[in-house]
């Protein structure tokens, strides 16, 4: 407790020093140094929250002599600080009211803000992802997703990082089970590969471009299987992609370019299994495409599987 109460003293003593007295100027980097360095030393004895507070002070100082850079930096700290405070208080199940997460959570939004001011669109973005993912190993990817929507946002004019962002907000959505709004992600990044990703001559996207539309298209068609939509409300666009896993591809309706035709095979079986609602078969679907699919599109299988093994009456029991 003393030595605590001796390092607020000295908050308050290097905070004295920042008072406008007459016909003296404080010293604002001296008191930022100053800050900074008992920041480090609280941050080495393993005193995160004390340590951020410090860490906040210096960018006050920062923020006064206009040295955004450092600004944006010592906020970030603060926030780094808050969050080790906030694992902390988790491993040792303390019961708390998540203090030290709102306080990381806006040390972040403060840095985006000022690096969105100052015209670093990229830097805000970068941080926009951090939170996103502590927010994420916190599992709370409700809240993680609008931080990973605004990074897109700001990528705007980086496609493949664009479409990064946005397939993390997809995650969230499935994550939520919010099956239709990832639904809705996937199809707004399938017309932005499209749109941005497409070189050259041939007409097809290339490289990672090419990777992601064939991960759209596969987590789409999964995603339509569990949603099963009525031929009433199914969206055109979604309507055009299932019908090249309806029928048998010919030269009118010619598979997916960016998949494998192994892969497109198993999904055309996938959905002809889905509409006759053939569980014994999607089991054995199941265990060929396993090694073709990433975890979360091997997790929308299985809810895929879990929702032909209701009969319909008691799935469409309120």
């Amino acid at each position: 407790m003393d030595r605590d109460s001796d390092y607020l003293g000295k908050y308050r003593a290097i905070s004295g020093k920042l008072k406008k007295r007459f016909l003296r100027k404080p010293n604002v980097a001296e008191a930022a140094d100053e800050f900074g360095n008992l920041s480090k030393v609280l941050q080495n004895q393993e005193c995160p929250s004390y340590a951020a507070l410090f860490s906040l002070a210096k960018a006050r100082c920062e923020h006064t002599l206009a040295n955004h850079q450092a600004e944006v930096h010592s906020l970030v700290e603060a926030a780094h600080q808050f969050m080790d405070a906030e694992w902390s208080d988790r491993s040792l199940q303390c019961p708390s009211f998540e203090e030290n997460l709102t306080a990381a959570i806006n040390c972040y939004n403060h840095a985006v803000r000022v690096s969105i001011e100052n015209k670093q669109p990229s830097v805000a973005a970068t941080l926009c992802l951090q939170l996103g993912n502590c927010l994420m190993k916190l599992k709370k990817p409700a809240e993680a997703m609008g931080h990973y929507q605004k990074a897109a946002e700001l990528q705007y004019q980086c496609p493949l990082d664009c479409l990064h962002s946005l397939g993390r907000v997809a995650s969230c959505k499935i994550a939520i089970g919010d099956f239709d709004g990832a639904l809705a992600v996937l199809t707004e990044m399938e017309y932005l590969v499209r749109e941005r990703g497409i070189t050259g001559s041939s007409g097809l996207p290339m490289g990672a471009f090419s990777d992601i539309l064939a991960t759209c298209e596969i987590s789409r068609v999964l995603l339509l299987m569990l949603l099963q939509p009525t031929p009433q409300r199914i969206r055109p666009e979604h309507a055009q992609t299932l019908e090249k896993y309806t029928w048998e591809s010919d030269e009118t309706n010619p598979p997916t370019e960016c998949i494998t035709e192994e892969v497109f095979l198993l999904l055309q079986s996938v959905v002809m299994a889905c509409q006759s609602r053939d569980l014994t078969s999607l089991k054995k679907l199941q265990a060929d495409l396993w090694c073709h699919l990433s975890t979360e599109q091997n997790h929308i299988l299985h809810l895929v599987l879990e929702h032909i093994a209701v009969p319909p009456q008691e799935a469409s029991a309120p």
